[in-house]
């Protein structure tokens, strides 16, 4: 049998490690199907032409660049263990590479890799752990149904959570897509994990994902599994919600009425309010093969990041289809803020100044409308002229130049007549800043938005209170 391209590339996709080769520069060349189901990624694209230092993937890339430039000298490696961060969370590897001949002269590398994150931490077992699922809720799978008797019921399972891990979950997706069984795929990002890592330590952080993973896992009962796909990113597999409305509903009821999301979880040194943003897709309706599947999916949790968190996006063609994550994420903070620059320097007036500040602020907050008070306490709307309502002690809640909150608690305790006037509107959370020059204060800009419990991101803030900075000119 002849070795050609095509039977090559049929090989190399069927092998379960991921298979990577470069030139001799340890730039990407290409890689196997496997690899890209690890890293999430839709094609090869993303990273031909790259290093792994260009990717981010080590915390210390150095040993892994040694590595390669001994392996380009003509050694070869077998099974050297190391560390890389997938989608935010570190991974234990093995990895094992090769030089790559062209006659006589070396033109590159090729190397395979497994993870063996979870092979480690079985063996370290934290008491935090947990199991969701028995080896009688598999079977109810075809898949599981097929491979249970042969594996056990520990490699399966996620050794934290306890829910499906991210290798079987991604055989479970790959086995409905080949069996052709429709099912909706969801990706749930915990919001400002990090930040519980860091305040309250990594206790904290297991029992945080346990206690979601638990919470998403019995409210989604025997209509499909929870897996965790690393880090603080768990999947739902649902094979029972697939039109538009049942999807909603079944977030609407996850984010409302379940024991997984919006609630507090108490550690042994404070507490958290845990809150998630998610994106989901339908196979076939949405996508009729994994990987854009998973893209898919993985845009529409970006929108619900860029939204604010804590929300979910559930994907309708119509609303979605022309929707380019490129545009969403614009070309960054600082080109934001230089775009309003622009925009409004040569603008005479406070009002005509934020008028045409307004295009790019709608876009990168995603709202219909912002506010400013002046020095009369009356809080007014940039677009709606209709606008005019009693603000007059916002400034009670302005203890520092910036106020972001995602609730209006600290409101109503401190700014009675301007919470009367948030609540009557319905706006539920709000972001405020001073418009300050030196150390007068002349007034404040809000943003409020009517979704519960939005969390202002850093960049968010930034841009409202560089604006105010300009504004403050005026004065």
């Amino acid at each position: 049998m002849k070795m050609t391209a095509d039977l090559f590339e049929k090989i190399i996709n069927t092998s379960q490690d991921c298979v990577f080769w470069k030139d001799k520069d340890r730039r990407f060349v290409g890689v196997n199907q496997a690899f890209l189901d690890y890293y999430g990624f839709e094609s090869q694209d993303v990273l031909i032409g790259k290093t792994d230092e260009d990717m981010e993937w080590h915390s210390d890339p150095e040993p892994f660049k040694q590595d390669e430039i001994r392996v380009l000298s003509g050694h070869s490696t077998y099974k050297v263990q190391g560390k890389c961060i997938i989608r935010g969370e570190e991974r234990d590897i093995i990895a094992s590479k090769r030089p790559l001949y062209s006659g006589d002269e070396i033109v590159g590398l090729v190397g395979s890799f497994v993870d063996i994150t979870d092979v480690i931490r079985r063996k370290h077992k934290t008491d935090g752990s947990q199991v969701l699922y028995s080896i009688g809720d598999l079977r109810k799978f075809t898949y599981f149904d097929k491979i249970i008797d042969d594996i056990s019921l520990e490699e399966i399972l996620d050794p934290l959570t306890g829910a499906i891990s991210r290798a079987y979950c991604i055989k479970f997706i790959h086995a409905l897509v080949s069996e052709k069984t429709p099912f909706t795929f969801a990706i749930i990002d915990l919001d400002n994990f990090k930040y519980i890592n860091d305040n309250f330590g990594h206790i904290a952080g297991d029992k945080v994902l346990t206690t979601v993973a638990k919470g998403i896992a019995d409210f989604l009962g025997e209509n499909g599994l929870v897996g965790r796909f690393g880090g603080d990113e768990l999947l739902i597999v649902d094979l029972k919600h697939l039109e538009t409305e049942e999807k909603t509903d079944f977030f609407e009821k996850l984010y409302g009425d379940s024991d997984a999301l919006r609630i507090k979880v108490s550690f042994d040194n404070g507490a958290a309010y845990i809150t998630g943003t998610a994106g989901c897709a339908s196979f076939p309706a949405d996508e009729d093969d994994f990987s854009s599947l998973f893209a898919l999916t993985d845009k529409m949790l970006y929108i619900g990041k860029n939204k604010g968190r804590n929300c979910y996006t559930v994907y309708e063609e119509e609303k979605h289809k022309d929707i380019e994550i490129r545009k969403i994420a614009g070309n960054g903070i600082f080109t934001n803020m230089h775009k309003i620059r622009i925009d409004i320097e040569n603008e005479k007036g406070f009002e005509n100044k934020l008028l045409k500040a307004m295009s790019h602020i709608t876009e990168v907050f995603q709202i219909t409308d912002l506010y400013y008070v002046k020095d009369d306490g009356r809080m007014r709307a940039v677009l709606n002229k209709d606008f005019n309502e009693d603000a007059s002690d916002i400034g009670n809640i302005m203890e520092d130049d910036l106020f972001s909150e995602s609730t209006l608690d600290r409101v109503k305790k401190s700014s009675p007549k301007f919470y009367d006037t948030l609540t009557r509107n319905d706006f539920e959370t709000i972001l405020a800043t001073r418009i300050r020059k030196n150390d007068k204060v002349y007034g404040y800009i809000v943003c409020a938005v009517h979704r519960s419990l939005r969390i202002w991101q850093e960049n968010e803030c930034a841009i409202l209170y560089y604006l105010a900075e300009l504004l403050a000119d005026e004065f």
